[in-house]
């Protein structure tokens, strides 16, 4: 007997002893409704595979057969569907209709149905199910590549998924909302399946069909039942959420989610003014027409609360008139929310780098599981008592210090670099300190470094780090276009040597890593007119003991006027030097602090060298630099908080106070008056970030500088170690003996007063920056700016506040292989040196962190 006809037999069979053969489950568990399912037979009402009444038989299931399924594993069906060979059921019974159910609610299949082959007792299973299509491929019409990419992304679109209604209907609706944040409320979209000509009816091809139609802006925010604050105060409380108006940096679009965030912001305003009962009554979003859309807001402010009392209950470690001093809060005060939890320590104020927050005070001397919980009880129509409540719990120590993550850089050299360790007590601070060391270090993700805590008893906590390795070596090569041609550069800065693992076997992947150290190789030339080589070494940990770094480096250059390769160079300007420098990390004031000192020793040999001071002769510099320097800052590349700033001294001997020569003959050659260079030359710098948003991305960043060079006789002012101050530097050549100073808004060298360079400037700039990508493959920002600045030539000229002044914009790229890029647009409002007309546009073009 042939397939079907067993089929048929059972059948029979089945029905006249009250069993079924074929079973489809009721249509409720396949919501959403599906296009792509088959039109199922119908069954009588009263089939016993629905009947939960009559007389139940035990069979046993001797076999489970799938069928119609191509892509899905069999075995794993069965089981997930509870059909298992060996078991015993009931029939008539729910369990064949919850077999069904489970397998519809997998959204695998277009049709389910299951039927019985009957041997006395025993039953074989035949499941016959329909798989859906899948999806070949994903596309959207009607938006560019840009957005294409990113909504794929978004959405999680992948090929070879299975299709259903409930997965176009859930991607259809995200897309709206994608495009809702984005200001398109009105957005459509619809959807277009076409058939694979390879592989009909089994893969499809999706095709989104948007329509964004036009963006809809706030055209009104209005607010009721406010009668102690103006609808414009109320609307300023909003960071995201504005209304159109002629002030064109606000965005007017709505984002339901920030729209959330606002409200919030506008009842912690409330709350800081006193009204400790305000809430929002509702809030409603209307059209006003195509491209507008109005907002209401009905507030309840209730009354307005003042402190009465100020209470501690709980704290041993530290006494009520500390704490009380910390918080600051004194009765009759006005009921301020947001100041109190900021200064306590606890919500949306918490922050683990403010010394001055109370929990702060705990977390940083061990109480790690310490909470501080501020009690209020209204006494009165206006009035408050506050009881903080201090739980302290006992003193944690470190038990162990795990990292994870490193293939790298060497163990020792990441544990060098905390400041938590085993057998030390719990202190947030350092926490906090050594995030910012391991970002700074350059080969860590500092997005992702957060340490793991895991208390293991009631006084121990283990600490882990877990770390995402990125590259932090650099490869360079650059043109520039300098004196009349182009100059090609190259450079390679490697950044995790290991000088100790030179001669080890096996330890050259592709260069012997793991300890920190930094080597850095750069080429320049243009053939025959331009050549310098440069290199330089640094060990941050000299000897592996204490964080006192050591560095040497040295370089050689030559200019010339040998064009082609057949000249022989009449005149050039050759340099030479060598550098060796100590730095030590200090503990005061701050762990922040470091000093460095650095030796110096260069060589200027210059022949026919006209339009420079000096045009021929051999000068020898021999100087002494020291640099301290504070630096807070987060992380290197986009900062979001932190300050950094740096003095520095650098000087030579004063030859003419001994050397018996005077100086003021003006028959003097310049041999004998430059032989040997003599100076003193100051520097300053700081700069300061701070986080503008919630989320920490829209960063200002403030910063200043200025510089000067001394002399020691006004008749022996230094040639070189001067200023050149405009233009963004990327001439193509380095000019040694001379700081660039970067000014955009003007071209290279424009602010200075002569032709000899200058020898005093300052600088002030403030940008606002906003990431676009923040990822260890790439990170990308924009950014505005404002910024002044101005070069002198003696200390008598020498201002802070004759400044030329420019603005403008620009974008930043940091790729871990080639470093920072970057171009700005500049305008300059002010002429330059020598010169009556306005600079106007610029384009500057950046390689490193010159601005």
């Amino acid at each position: 007997m042939n397939y079907s006809g067993k089929l048929f037999l059972a059948a029979a069979a089945l029905v006249l002893s009250c069993s079924n053969i074929f079973a489809q489950a009721p249509q409720e568990p396949r919501e959403p409704q599906d296009s792509t399912a088959v039109e199922s037979p119908a069954f009588p009402e009263d089939a016993p595979m629905f009947k939960t009444d009559g007389t139940p038989k035990l069979y046993y299931i001797r076999n489970v057969n799938i069928h119609g399924v191509k892509y899905l594993n069999h075995e794993m069906l069965k089981s997930s569907a509870g059909l298992i060979a060996g078991d015993s059921i009931y029939l008539p019974s729910n369990f064949i209709s919850n077999a069904i159910s489970r397998l519809w609610s997998q959204r695998f299949f277009a049709d389910v149905k299951i039927g019985a082959d009957i041997e006395g007792d025993s039953l074989d299973l035949e499941v016959f199910l329909k798989e859906r299509p899948r999806v070949y491929n994903w596309e959207f019409e009607g938006i560019t590549k840009g957005k294409k990419k990113d909504l794929l992304e978004k959405l999680k679109l992948k090929r070879g998924s299975e299709l259903s209604d409930y997965v176009l209907d859930k991607n259809k609706r995200l897309i709206q909302k994608y495009w809702a944040d984005k200001g398109f409320r009105n957005a459509e979209v619809d959807v277009r399946i076409d058939n694979d000509t390879l592989r009909p009816g089994q893969a499809v091809t999706v095709t989104f069909l948007i329509d964004r139609k036009d963006k809809v802006k706030i055209g009104r925010i209005d607010f009721k039942g406010n009668t102690q604050f103006k609808d414009k105060r109320l609307r300023r409380t909003f960071k995201k959420t504005h209304q159109k108006s002629i002030n064109f940096f606000k965005s007017s679009k709505l984002n339901e989610e920030e729209f959330v965030n606002d409200k919030e912001l506008l009842i912690d305003f409330y709350n800081s003014r006193g009204y400790r009962n305000a809430t929002i009554v509702r809030d409603s979003i209307y059209p006003i027409n195509e491209k507008r859309l109005g907002i209401d807001i009905e507030v309840s402010e209730g009354n307005k609360y003042y402190i009465r009392n100020v209470t501690w209950v709980g704290n041993s470690i530290y006494e009520t008139e500390a704490l009380q001093q910390m918080f600051g809060v004194q009765k009759g005060d006005i009921y301020d929310k947001k100041t109190m939890h900021k200064r306590l320590g606890i919500g949306k104020e918490e922050n683990p780098e403010d010394m001055n927050q109370i929990k702060s005070l705990y977390q940083n001397n061990g109480y790690l599981m310490s909470q501080v919980e501020p009690a209020e009880t209204i006494i009165g129509p206006d009035s408050i008592d506050i009881e903080v409540k201090i739980f302290e719990g006992k003193q944690f120590t470190v038990n162990e210090v795990g990292i994870t993550g490193n293939q790298r850089v060497d163990d020792e050299v990441i544990r060098r670099e905390l400041y938590v360790r085993p057998g030390e007590l719990y202190d947030r601070s350092l926490l906090m300190q050594t995030i910012r060391t391991l970002g700074s270090m350059g080969h860590f993700n500092p997005e992702a470094i957060m340490p793991d805590i895991k208390p293991v008893s009631n006084e121990l906590v283990d600490i882990n780090w877990p770390l995402e390795e990125q590259a932090s070596d650099q490869f360079n090569i650059a043109g520039g276009w300098g004196s009349g041609t182009f100059v090609g550069s190259v450079g390679i800065t490697l950044n995790n040597l290991s000088v100790k693992n030179f001669f080890k076997k096996g330890a050259w992947r592709p260069y012997p890593m793991g300890q920190n150290q930094r080597l850095s190789i750069s080429a320049q030339t243009n053939g025959t007119y331009y050549k310098a080589l440069a290199l330089s070494f640094t060990d941050p940990w000299l000897g592996g003991k204490k964080p006192n770094s050591f560095t040497i480096s040295g370089h050689i250059s030559e200019q010339n006027d040998a064009y082609y390769v057949w000249q022989n160079a009449t005149r050039y300007f050759r340099t030479y030097g060598v550098a060796a420098g100590l730095g030590k990390r200090l503990t005061w004031p701050d762990p922040y602090f470091t000093f460095y000192a650095e030796a110096s020793y260069e060589r200027y040999s210059l022949k026919n060298w006209t339009g420079f001071v000096v045009e021929n002769g051999n000068s020898n510099l021999l100087s002494l630099k020291l640099v301290l320097s504070r630096n807070s800052v987060d992380q290197p590349i986009y900062p979001r908080r932190g300050s950094e700033f740096t003095a520095s001294v650098q000087a030579t001997l004063p030859y003419s106070l001994w050397d018996g020569k005077d100086y003021n003959d003006p028959n003097m050659s310049d041999q004998d008056r430059y032989r040997w260079i003599e100076f003193h030359k100051w520097q300053f710098k700081a700069q300061w970030f701070q986080a503008l948003s919630q989320n920490s991305n829209l960063v200002l960043m403030l910063k200043a500088e200025m510089g000067y060079l001394g002399s020691y006789n006004k008749n022996k002012v230094s040639p070189f170690n001067r200023y050149e101050v405009g233009g963004d530097g990327m001439s193509g050549y380095n000019i040694y003996g001379i700081d660039i100073i970067a000014m955009r808004g003007y071209e290279d060298g424009a602010l200075d007063p002569s032709n000899y360079y200058s020898r005093g400037y300052n600088k002030y700039t403030a940008e606002l920056r906003y990431p676009v990508i923040l990822k260890p493959s790439s990170q990308i920002y924009v950014l505005g700016f404002l910024e002044g600045g101005n070069a002198f030539d003696s200390w008598k000229t020498f201002s802070p506040f004759k400044i030329k002044r420019a603005a403008g914009f620009g974008v930043r790229l940091y790729l871990p292989v080639v470093g920072m890029l970057g171009i700005d647009w500049g305008y300059g409002f002010d002429p330059p040196a020598n010169s009556t007309e306005k600079s106007g546009s610029q384009f500057h073009f950046v390689m490193g962190q010159q601005f």
